[in-house]
């Protein structure tokens, strides 16, 4: 309860927060990890496999199948904000300047109404035709099994707005330009192991800001923190709730 109380003390003198936030924040919401789902394709193959740019442009008809499968797309809907993606809306309430990274392609810091989200990773919610450039949402992307282009003279299937294994990532250097103007470093349900957003809590450790850790799980990066927490992500936030407001 101690370093809880002298963490709830950096926040509020923070008024510029870059929060890094994982899996962890999103299971509390009844997402799956992406590793822990299963199917029957992932019998053959990992998945890291069938969601790579190789396989979208090698068999695009067979990828749409397994990436609905994997993603639960059909309960995308579904799913809600949690306790933890309020928490973060509440400060940026409370007149916090709250930049949010996430790994997390569900689009639900956005659902709660947090203002700075760069999803890292891209988001579920749309489609776009790597011929044309069109974008489409999700209502369209569910309406049959392969979504298609329907602009004149194109007709290609539709490719996820998700960064996808091989695929480059775009938003590192935006990521670093929020860490640069923060006060405050808070990561969230995340283990820290997929480059390059592992990256992350080493580029804001020369920076000699507030780091913060809180995941079930210790992970590599742990030393890197001035505070490490190892527990449940929601009942901490909720503890956390109780101090700093």
């Amino acid at each position: 309860m101690e370093q809880l109380r002298e963490l709830t003390q950096k926040i509020k003198q923070a008024n510029n927060i870059v929060v890094l936030t994982g899996a962890g924040v999103s299971t509390a919401s009844g997402i799956p990890d992406f590793r822990s789902t299963k199917g029957i394709w992932s019998q053959d193959h990992s998945r890291e496999y069938y969601m790579s740019r190789e396989y979208f442009f090698t068999n695009p008809e067979d990828f749409w199948v397994k990436y609905k499968d994997i993603f639960q797309i059909k309960l995308l809907k579904d799913y809600q904000p949690n306790r933890v993606h309020y928490f973060l809306k509440e400060l940026e309430n409370e007149g916090k300047k709250l930049s949010i990274v996430t790994q997390n392609v569900d689009g639900l810091h956005r659902e709660a109404g947090s203002s700075r989200v760069i999803e890292y990773h891209g988001n579920l919610n749309t489609a776009i035709c790597p011929s044309c450039g069109t974008v489409y949402d999700l209502d369209y992307v569910m309406k049959e099994a392969v979504p298609y282009c329907n602009q004149s003279g194109c007709g290609d299937v539709l490719k996820p707005n998700i960064v996808l294994f091989g695929d480059p990532i775009t938003k590192h250097t935006e990521a670093e330009a929020v860490i640069d103007s923060s006060q405050m470093l808070l990561v969230l349900g995340t283990s820290l192991t997929v480059t390059p957003f592992s990256l992350l809590p080493n580029y804001a450790s020369h920076l000699k800001m507030p780091m913060v850790i809180i995941n079930r799980e210790p992970t590599a990066a742990d030393g890197l923190f001035d505070y490490v927490i190892h527990a449940d992500l929601t009942e901490t936030i909720h503890k956390l709730e109780d101090i700093v407001f």
